[in-house]
C-alpha cells in the first residue's frame, strides 16, 4: 500500500531542496513475501515523471531481493506516469501562503479560529501556528461550484478549536486583509472540539486565567506570538555565537557547587523524605548520632542540587577551548512572586579566555544587537501585534537598541545620578535610600535606562560586598569594588550580568573564606585547579533568556515568556 507523508524539511545537503516536499513510502505486506531475509531501503533522488516538483520515493520491503525491489520501483513509476497513482497534495503553511497557486490544489491543516456560515458561502479561518493571521478558506455551498455533500456534512461539525484539513487552490483574496485565500474544495474535520466545554471561546481572556490553561494557551494570539519570537531569539543566539567561533557546551544540571553563593538552590535527593524518621543520621567518630542527615548514603554520596548557573562548568572549557557558551535551564529556589522571577528559567552564558570586562561588555552588546535585529527582520507581524496590545513604543525601542551604542557608566556614577534625582522628591521612590553599597532595585535600574539615558546602560565596577565570590577584585581601589557589570535596558531593568573572573589562586581562596558562611574549598577543588594549571584572565556574562523574551515582546510578566512557568506554589503540567 502507499503511505503518503508530507514533510517540511530544512535540508542542508544536496539530497534535498529547501522548501515543502512530498515523500511517498512504499511498504510491502509480509503476507506477500516468502522468507524474510533482509530489509532494503532505496532513495530515489528525483522522479520527474511523477511531478514537476522534486519529491522522493522511499521504498521499504522486508523480504525481496534487490532485483525484485528495482522491478517494483519501475512498475510503480510506470503506473504513476500512466495516471495509476496520484501524488499527495502539497501542504502549504499559512506563513508561506503569499501567491496564488493557479490550478494547483494544495492542502491546509490547522485549527479553526472562526467560522462564518451564510446561505451560499462559508468562511473558515484556519491557524496552523506558523503566523499570527492564519489563512482564510472559502467554501461555496451551492451552485455548480459548490462543495460535495460529504464536505457539507463535515462543515456542520466545525467549531472553534477543532482540527481540520482543507484542500483547494490558493487564489487572490477578494478582501483586503490577506493576499490569498483557499478556494476550498474539500473539508475534513480531523479532531472535533465541543463548543460547550472548550475553555478558549472566541473572546479575550486574561493572561492570569490562561496560565491555568498552559496546555491550551499556545492557541491564543499572545502566547503563540511569544513562542514564535522566543524561537527566533534562541536560534539567533546560537547563530551569533557559532558564527563568532564559540563552542557550545552543555554543563550539568545537577551540581554540588553553589555558583552564586546565595544558598537558594533546589536539593536533589533519593532519600525517603516521606519517612523522616528513617533518614540516615550523621555520626561522630564514636558512632554517636549528630544533628543533620548523612548524605554519604544518598545517591551521589554528597549533597546535590539543581544548578543556578552553568558558569563554573563553562569556565573549565573556556580555559581549554578559548571561547565557549552554554544555553540551558537553571533553577533558583527564591520565594518570589514578582513579575521578573521564575524558579526555572534559561541562561545564556558565554565565557571567553584571555578577555577582560571590556571584552565581555563589547560581546554582550554585539550579541543583543544581532538577535534583536533578527527578530525585527523575521517577526514583523508578531511585533506589530505586541505593539498594538502591549507596548505602543515597542518597535521604536527595539530599533533604538540596534542602532545606538550602549551607554557605559561606573557604579559610583550611577549612585550619584540617583542621589541627585531622588533628592528632588524622595516620596516618589519606593527605595529612596541609595548610597555606595546599595544593591540597585528595579526602579533604580529602570530610571537609569528609561529616563536618565533613554538607552541600554552598562553599569560596571560594583561594590565587592554585593557581588559573587568569583568576580575579580579591582586593584586600583584596594579591592573595594570588583570588575563586574550589569546591563540595564528600558522596560525590564537588569538583563545581563557579568564580570572578569578572579584568575589569581591566592585571592580566590581568600575570597571563598570570606563568604558567609565560608565556601568549602573541597567542594570547589576542580574550580581552583583552573587557577593552578595555566590560569589566564577570562571573563563572561549571563543573559536571562526569559527576560530577553519579555523585553523584546513588550509584555509585563515573565510567566508569559516560558511555556510552563514554575514559581512558588505552582508546578502544574
Amino acid at each position: 500500500m502507499w503511505v503518503a507523508l508530507i514533510c517540511r524539511n530544512l535540508a542542508t545537503t544536496s539530497a534535498f531542496a529547501v522548501g515543502t516536499r512530498t515523500a511517498l513510502i512504499r511498504t510491502t505486506s509480509a503476507a506477500t513475501t516468502t522468507t524474510a531475509t533482509r530489509t532494503t531501503t532505496r532513495i530515489l533522488r528525483r522522479t520527474p515523471a511523477v511531478s514537476t516538483s522534486p519529491w522522493l520515493l522511499f521504498s521499504t520491503t522486508s523480504s525481496s531481493t534487490s532485483a525484485d525491489l528495482d522491478a517494483t520501483q519501475q512498475q510503480d513509476a510506470s503506473a504513476t506516469s500512466a495516471g495509476g497513482a496520484t501524488p499527495p497534495l502539497r501542504r502549504i503553511k499559512a506563513a508561506d501562503a503569499k501567491e496564488p497557486t493557479n490550478d494547483e490544489v494544495i492542502v491546509v491543516k490547522g485549527w479553526v479560529k472562526t467560522m462564518r456560515k451564510q446561505k451560499t458561502i462559508a468562511f473558515v479561518e484556519v491557524n496552523d501556528g506558523s503566523n499570527l493571521a492564519g489563512i482564510q478558506c472559502v467554501l461555496s455551498l451551492s451552485g455548480e461550484g459548490g462543495v460535495s455533500p460529504e464536505t457539507l456534512e463535515q462543515l456542520d461539525l466545525v467549531t472553534t478549536g477543532c482540527a481540520v484539513e482543507i484542500t483547494g487552490p490558493l487564489v487572490a483574496s477578494q478582501g483586503g486583509k490577506q493576499p490569498v485565500e483557499v478556494a476550498a474544495q474539500t473539508l475534513r474535520v480531523v479532531g472535533t472540539c465541543p463548543a460547550d466545554t472548550y475553555p478558549l471561546a472566541k473572546k479575550r481572556h486574561s493572561l492570569e486565567y490562561l496560565r491555568s490553561l498552559a496546555h491550551l494557551r499556545p492557541r491564543t494570539n499572545t502566547v503563540a506570538a511569544v513562542a514564535r519570537v522566543r524561537s527566533q531569539l534562541a536560534g539567533a543566539i546560537h547563530e551569533f555565537f557559532q558564527s563568532s567561533g564559540f563552542v557550545y557546551v552543555q554543563t550539568p544540571l545537577i551540581t554540588a557547587s553553589d555558583c552564586e553563593g546565595a544558598g537558594e538552590m533546589f536539593r536533589v535527593t533519593t532519600l525517603d523524605l516521606d519517612h523522616v524518621d528513617r533518614l540516615p543520621k550523621l555520626k561522630n567518630d564514636d558512632g554517636v548520632e549528630q544533628a543533620g542527615v548523612d548524605y554519604k548514603q544518598d545517591f551521589f554520596g554528597k549533597p546535590a542540587f539543581l544548578t543556578v548557573s552553568g558558569q563554573l562548568g563553562a569556565e573549565t572549557h573556556a580555559c581549554a577551548l578559548g571561547d565557549v557558551y552554554t544555553f540551558g535551564p537553571t533553577f533558583r529556589a527564591e520565594n518570589s512572586q514578582t513579575t521578573r522571577h521564575l524558579a526555572e528559567f534559561h541562561m545564556v552564558e558565554p565565557e571567553m579566555a584571555f578577555a577582560d570586562l571590556q571584552s565581555a561588555m563589547t560581546n554582550a552588546e554585539a550579541m543583543l544587537k544581532f538577535v534583536v535585529h533578527r527578530v525585527l527582520d523575521r517577526c514583523e507581524d508578531d511585533l506589530t501585534f505586541f505593539q498594538s496590545f502591549y507596548d505602543k513604543g515597542l518597535k521604536v525601542r527595539l530599533h533604538k537598541l540596534v542602532s545606538q551604542p550602549f551607554v557605559r557608566i561606573s557604579y559610583r556614577e550611577a549612585i550619584e545620578y540617583l542621589q541627585q534625582e531622588i533628592a528632588k522628591d524622595p516620596s516618589k521612590w519606593q527605595y529612596p535610600d541609595v548610597k555606595f553599597g546599595t544593591d540597585l532595585a528595579t526602579e533604580h535600574e529602570r530610571w537609569l535606562a528609561e529616563t536618565k539615558f533613554e538607552s541600554a546602560v552598562f553599569v560596571y565596577d560594583y561594590p565587592k560586598s554585593i557581588k559573587a565570590f568569583y568576580m575579580r577584585d579591582n586593584d586600583d581601589d584596594g579591592g573595594e569594588t570588583v570588575n563586574a557589570m550589569d546591563l540595564l535596558v528600558p522596560g525590564v531593568g537588569e538583563l545581563v550580568g557579568g564580570s572578569q573572573r578572579e584568575e589569581r589562586l591566592d585571592v580566590l581562596e581568600r575570597k571563598m573564606a570570606e563568604q558567609k558562611p565560608p565556601l568549602n574549598p573541597d567542594d570547589y577543588w576542580w574550580y581552583l585547579d583552573l587557577r593552578r594549571f595555566g590560569s589566564v584572565p577570562h571573563a563572561g556574562y549571563g543573559l536571562g533568556f526569559e527576560r530577553l523574551v519579555v523585553y523584546v515582546c513588550g509584555i509585563d510578566n515573565i510567566r508569559e515568556a516560558i511555556a510552563f512557568p514554575r514559581f512558588p506554589g505552582n508546578a502544574e503540567f
